[in-house]
């Protein structure tokens, strides 16, 4: 089951490589976009995985997880085949297929072993949710380089690359998906009750319920945060890694590739560490290493420096992911989980936009870094009161069953 799960979030965690088809995109020789519209494709996705992981995630609390993981799955394979027959005067068509039925599909596979492996593993949620969707940060790792070996072949065209690999992504989708069911019944072991750090909630909230607590909306304000703090380095990775420690542009296109592991592993390892030390302590040390990063790598004059900080960095930004769904769990139950994390995700949306927004305009043409991640490092510091603040919903007497 975990295996299946791995092998679904590698095939949809493709989307980080998107770095690799916009520059394609912007070449003279091929489409000659502007970078502004070399990432609309890629922001309506985002935008969209929220949709689809909200929707997803209410079916799948009554229907199960193969449907609705098989039919995101053809849903995001058939949005990435379609944006393969984009052309330079059909933008329009790349923004659909990828962007729309791309991002939608992807957010109804994406929530899918989120909440299906907490109710398997009640002992360990943090830990093997984390590994789940650790596939996710590594889909990048291996789509780049193949995405990039496609493009090479066809560099006027470089949309063509998009039909091998939604064809490649459904294969992988429907045979990772197919493996996917719940439990016939409620998984329970003495390690769920004895060895957790923090209780497991009885009451099994509804996505309703969770709404009218002001915990969901505490969550949710983590993530948002973690996701702004972590992705506005991302969106000047490579550019800033030249500027402010000098690595020559090779060296800091290897270092996107090799931070995008420790995306990935900081999945595995902070959903673990919450699950010994507890969730809000995890967010803690995730949002407070963040923040001190951030204010230190305008001032790292040195390749290495500036590596060690955003390792560090992407680490806690792929923690966050990690670790929210086995909280959110602990804070509602997993019942539900579908839909309550699922709508939780309006957080990656939020982020995802904000951040990259923020920096770039603190930035400007002038390349003020300083100004640019001290403000957000300062931002991801004073988010650290939000956990301190958020405590278990109190559970009522009477809990819902069926």
């Amino acid at each position: 089951m975990l295996v299946a799960a791995v092998l679904v979030q590698l095939a949809i965690g493709a989307v980080y490589a998107w770095s690799v088809f916009s520059k394609a995109l912007q070449d003279d020789g091929a489409f000659g976009w502007s970078k502004a519209q070399a990432t609309v494709p890629f922001e309506v996705a985002i935008g969209m995985i929220f949709v689809g992981s909200y929707i997803g995630g209410r079916i799948q609390d009554t229907r199960g997880p193969r449907i609705v993981a098989l039919t995101g799955g053809v849903v995001y394979s058939i949005g990435v085949i379609i944006a393969s027959l984009a052309r330079a005067d059909s933008f329009w068509l790349l923004v659909l297929g990828y962007g729309v039925l791309g991002g939608f599909g992807l957010g109804m596979v994406y929530i899918v072993p989120i909440a299906m492996l907490q109710k398997w593993f009640p002992d360990k949620p943090g830990l093997i949710t984390g590994i789940a969707v650790a596939g996710f940060g590594f889909g990048a790792v291996i789509t780049a380089p193949v995405g990039q070996a496609l493009i090479d072949g066809s560099p006027d065209v470089p949309t063509k690359a998009f039909l091998w690999l939604g064809i490649g992504y459904l294969v992988a989708i429907l045979v990772g998906a197919s493996q996917f069911r719940n439990p016939a019944a409620p998984v329970t072991t003495a390690a769920a009750t004895t060895k957790a750090a923090e209780p497991v909630q009885a009451r099994q909230f509804t996505a309703a319920e969770a709404l009218r607590t002001p915990q969901w909306y505490l969550l949710t304000a983590i993530l948002t945060l973690s996701v702004m703090a972590g992705i506005s380095l991302i969106s000047v990775a490579a550019g800033s890694a030249t500027d402010i420690s000098g690595m020559s542009k090779v060296g800091a296109a290897s270092l996107v590739g090799v931070l995008a592991i420790f995306n990935g592993a900081g999945r595995v390892f902070w959903g673990w560490l919450s699950d010994i030390i507890g969730k809000m302590p995890a967010f803690l040390g995730i949002l407070g290493i963040q923040g001190v990063c951030l204010l230190l790598i305008p001032h790292a004059s040195s390749p290495a420096l500036f590596a060690v900080l955003a390792a560090l960095v992407y680490t806690c930004y792929g923690g966050a992911f990690g670790t929210m769904p086995s909280t959110a769990g602990q804070f509602f139950g997993v019942r539900f989980a579908g839909a309550i994390y699922g709508l939780m995700l309006v957080a990656w949306s939020l982020g995802g936009i904000v951040g990259p927004l923020l920096i770039s305009q603190l930035i400007g043409e002038n390349k003020q870094y300083t100004l640019g991640f001290t403000v957000i490092g300062i931002i991801a510091l004073v988010a650290l009161v939000v956990p301190l603040i958020t405590r278990k919903p109190a559970e009522r007497a009477e809990v819902t069953t069926g």
